[in-house]
């Protein structure tokens, strides 16, 4: 690679992680001569490094402008022990693979720490999606959330007839579920959500939000733990 093409990707850096007015700076101070780039060329580790920070950083910004309102559930809408100190936020969807691979880490973070309380954001981002997450909603107000969270999961699908029999494993009261999940209160906690999401920077689901971080993907158990014991206690 030539001077001025090394020089040029090292402003993209710079540019990344300080802003272009940092990239500016590089050049005005002489930061873009041989024996900068050098040390940069033999220390590439330190690229993916400045990255991550970066995206930690937007993170954080991102979940500070969101506020406390992400951590505040939907009445009933949680799994663990509710009055836990310890909160993990999980936005999920019913038709998402990984959604259905992390409750597994979901329930082994649980039973593992008994201080845990996972607050379930519903976002119904794959077709098909919103009246099984209404009917959750509407299982939450009948405070059976989990078991019907549980049973849904368990089913081969997510239409009508998996719904009824999720229903019924929960002990749903059918009738009155699914009037609720009708309901105005159900609607708006929905388009919360997404809002939520989409101000967190979120591209799918799961998502997470947990030790003052926000991050996606099925981690697995050891990453949602280590999350969770990135911050004090939040006595939630």
């Amino acid at each position: 690679m030539s001077n001025r093409w090394g020089t040029v990707a090292l402003s993209g850096v710079v540019a990344l992680v300080a802003g272009f007015g940092g990239a500016a700076l590089y050049h005005a101070t002489g930061l873009g001569d041989a024996q900068t780039r050098s040390f940069l060329v033999a220390n590439p580790d330190i690229l993916p490094e400045m990255a991550d920070a970066l995206q930690r950083q937007d993170a954080e910004k991102r979940l500070a402008e969101a506020g406390d309102g992400v951590m505040q559930p939907f009445a009933g809408a949680v799994l663990g022990n509710p009055e836990g100190s310890k909160t993990l936020v999980e936005f999920s969807d019913y038709n998402c693979g990984y959604c259905r691979l992390a409750r597994d880490h979901v329930e082994a973070v649980i039973a593992a720490d008994p201080e845990v309380r996972v607050v379930v954001r519903e976002w119904p981002i794959f077709e098909g999606s919103e009246q099984p997450a209404r009917m959750a909603l509407a299982a939450a107000k009948q405070g059976k959330f989990a078991e019907f969270h549980d049973a849904l999961f368990a089913q081969d699908s997510r239409d009508d007839a998996a719904i009824a029999r999720a229903g019924a494993v929960a002990g749903l009261d059918m009738e009155r579920a699914l009037s609720d999940a009708a309901g105005q209160d159900i609607s708006v906690e929905l388009a919360n959500n997404q809002a939520l999401a989409q101000q967190l920077g979120f591209g799918g689901t799961p998502s997470w939000v947990a030790g003052g971080q926000a991050f996606e993907g099925a981690v697995g158990q050891e990453r949602l733990a280590e999350a969770l014991d990135a911050a004090p206690d939040d006595g939630a």
